[in-house]
């Protein structure tokens, strides 16, 4: 698996540019856990995106972008003559793509500093009658209209629901779509798979086991419950890819992003698993033509990259086996931006049989 580690999101998902992922990150001055988690999510969060450099990453995705531009283009129907809000619109780019293919109007709103540079670029390009940039969280401003015809968002975090983005997405869509109202994407799917991973597990896990001749396994039982964000060779999965859930973003409730979705993964070859893999594919099905993009390790490279989870056991599996269990994701109580996770697993195989629960923690 490769080494490297991004951060996310120009309208509202992951954060930073640099190697460390915000779910790995520690303040050696916090010695108090409880303070450190509130200054995670409550502080970092809307600052990050203040940065230039997480908007140059999220750009040039051209998966993410061009899927965005594609969707509004190919389909000015959806948009021309229309009131489109945009939430969390970063640099302003789909607020853009939506004033060009002949939206009535675009209010962007943007909560980080990042809204007094979107002003600019929106000045610059000639959009300033047809593009107002609103600074503030949405749930505290107000539009100068009362209905939306179009919400557009990209919302989406790793593990597609890291950082809770979706529920403003909601939030807007309860107070200011019309009825027949659409929101862009519509449809977002959570899958798992399994993998083989002995070296990178060995390295990023085992190796506190010894170090220097030191015992430090208890940050190993620290570092397994923290999910890493990577890129995932196709090479590596054992196993098929099972389908955890689809969110309706047009009609789904705030609280049914957190649920229990059980899975039974088939093995399609002999071999060991070290880690479950997980990903999403995003959907926008009102287009005259279904346009979408996956992040899944078989298709092209994002920025959301995976999320894996790595397993406290090695599972020897055989072609044709299966492992079963479920998993329960929930925005963590004190901190909603997080995501906490229970992973149940069990494996009856011939040379495998155990069953266990783990716990994880995106922060």
């Amino acid at each position: 698996m490769a080494s490297t580690k991004n951060n996310h999101n120009e309208q509202g998902s992951d954060q930073n540019q640099n190697t460390k992922l915000p779910f790995e990150e520690t303040d050696e001055t916090m010695c108090d856990a409880d303070v450190a988690d509130d200054i995670t999510s409550a502080d970092y969060y809307f600052d990050s995106y203040s940065h230039f450099g997480i908007h140059e990453e999220m750009l040039k995705d051209v998966v993410r972008t061009k899927s965005y531009r594609d969707v509004i283009y190919k389909n000015k129907f959806l948009v021309k003559d229309k009131i489109v809000l945009d939430v969390g619109a970063g640099t302003g780019i789909l607020s853009l793509f939506c004033a060009k293919a002949g939206a009535a109007h675009v209010y962007a709103v943007e909560c980080s500093q990042m809204a007094d540079t979107a002003k600019e670029i929106v000045k610059s390009n000639g959009f300033s009658d047809v593009i107002t940039v609103l600074k503030g969280k949405i749930e505290e401003i107000e539009l100068p209209v009362t209905k939306v015809d179009v919400i557009v968002s990209e919302w989406m975090g790793y593990f597609l629901v890291y950082e809770n983005m979706l529920d403003t997405v909601l939030y807007a869509r309860n107070k200011w779509l019309v009825d027949g109202g659409i929101v862009l994407p519509d449809k977002a799917s959570l899958y798992l798979t399994a993998i083989e991973d002995a070296h990178y597990k060995e390295d990023k896990v085992e190796f506190w086991n010894d170090v220097y001749g030191f015992d430090m396994s208890c940050i190993k039982r620290r570092a397994i419950t923290e999910p890493l964000v990577d890129t995932v060779d196709g090479n590596q999965i054992v196993t098929d890819s099972k389908l955890l859930k689809t969110m309706d973003i047009s009609k789904m409730a705030s609280e049914d992003a957190s649920f229990t979705a059980p899975f039974t993964l088939v093995a399609k070859r002999n071999d060991n698993i070290h880690a479950l893999v997980a990903y999403f594919d995003v959907s926008f099905t009102m287009c005259h033509k279904l346009i979408g993009f996956s992040t899944g390790p078989k298709s092209r490279a994002t920025h959301w990259k995976q999320t894996v989870l790595y397993l406290e056991d090695v599972l020897t599996i055989c072609e044709g086996e299966m492992i079963t269990g479920s998993m329960t994701i929930a925005p963590n109580k004190k901190n909603p931006r997080d995501v906490d996770i229970e992973l149940t697993y069990s494996l009856n195989g011939q040379h495998c049989k155990l069953s266990r629960t783990q716990l994880y923690k995106m922060r």
